[in-house]
Formats: C-alpha cells, sequence, structure tokens
C-alpha cells in the first residue's frame, strides 16, 4: 500500500559506516512500519555539510510528515546541521522531536561552530556514556545543556554500539515510542475543528 503521509514516521540516521544489522538502529527501524534510514553517499568520510544536505534530500523525497528522528555518533551532529540550516517550516512537517544517542564530540571534527549554539528550535534527548572514546561525559552534559536536551546516562556503556554490546537498545526504542506518541497528539490537536472545542465556563 503507498504512503500518503499525515503521520508521525522515525528517520533513522547513523553514524560513520552505517548500523549494521545487528546494531539496536536497525533493529530499533525494523519495530516501526513506514520508518526510513537516511543514507550517506560516503559512510567513511564525516563531512557534516554533506551528511546535513543527504538528511534533507532524504526527507524531501517523502511526502511531507511529522517525522522523530532517532540518531546516532555523528549521524547526530548531521542532523544538528541539518536543523540549524534548514528552512522555517510549518510545524505540520519535518523533524518534530529527536532522540540523539552517543552524538560524537564535535571539537574531534572541528565543526562545534557549525551546530546549535541553543535548543535547534526541537525537543530533544540525549543518551550519553561516561565511557565513551568519542565523546567524554562532561562534554556530552555540556552540549546536552547548551541544546536544552534531556540528558540520560547509561554509565560504563563505551560508544553504546554493537562493540559495546548493544545489539539491542530498549531504552531507544521505547524513548522513541514517547517522541512519537507526544507528536501524534500535537497532530490530533492542530486537526481538531475549533468549533468541536469545548470550554468548560
Amino acid at each position: 500500500m503507498a504512503f500518503h503521509g499525515d503521520r508521525v514516521r522515525v528517520l533513522v540516521i547513523p553514524g560513520l559506516h552505517d548500523s549494521g544489522p545487528t546494531h539496536w538502529q536497525s533493529r530499533l527501524q525494523a519495530r516501526f512500519r513506514h520508518s526510513v534510514r537516511v543514507q550517506q553517499q560516503d559512510w567513511a568520510t564525516p563531512d557534516l555539510n554533506a551528511w546535513a544536505a543527504r538528511i534533507d534530500a532524504t526527507l524531501a523525497a517523502q511526502p511531507p510528515a511529522r517525522w522523530v528522528a532517532v540518531a546516532h555518533s555523528f549521524g547526530c551532529l548531521a542532523l544538528l546541521r541539518h536543523l540549524a540550516t534548514r528552512e522555517p517550516s510549518s510545524k505540520h512537517h519535518g523533524v518534530q522531536s529527536a532522540l540523539l544517542v552517543a552524538p560524537a564530540d564535535p571539537d574531534k571534527f572541528g565543526i562545534a561552530p557549525l551546530l546549535p549554539q541553543g535548543r535547534p528550535g526541537i525537543d530533544t534527548v540525549l543518551i550519553a556514556s561516561e565511557t565513551d572514546p568519542w565523546m567524554a561525559y562532561p562534554q556530552a552534559s555540556s552540549w546536552a545543556r547548551t541544546w536544552e536536551s534531556h540528558l540520560i546516562n547509561l554509565g560504563d556503556a563505551g560508544h553504546i554500539n554493537v562493540a559495546s554490546g548493544f545489539g539491542s537498545l530498549p531504552l531507544a526504542t521505547s524513548v522513541a515510542q514517547q517522541l512519537i506518541h507526544r507528536a501524534e497528539r500535537e497532530r490530533r490537536f492542530d486537526r481538531a475543528h475549533p468549533m468541536g472545542w469545548s470550554f468548560a465556563v
């Protein structure tokens, strides 16, 4: 059956080298119908603007919809760059909220100035680790404050990938589902006809 939009969908944004079939992102994607994965043209080269442009192109190729993004590692930075540069859009479509899991440290790539220096225009949840080789926990906590993200500390969890033992990450699925439910509530509210509202007086 063709997809005609007008629902909340999941946008999966992997990090460098993509997420393999046993990665928690791939398992999460399989849980949500109509989800879409951003496919980078070069998975090995962390080109922030090119990666953000692929997010733009992926969304443009789909019917207008509300999206919950689930990003990992460098994919988190690409998503934040997309949010910093996207055209002002209707609240009825585009990325509405995001789960950022183990974002890579932008200072490692010299791209911190290209990222939002405040709230990126949407609600975000950031899941970090105290033993992530790609982002020290104090840095993750600092960026979470900058982006006004809800921060979740997984403790000793490495880079929160298959190598760290996370072929499955139920927490990510649970958070994504919560963000979807919130966006669905907002969608139903926006679609409600004002004449159908009733107010106690």
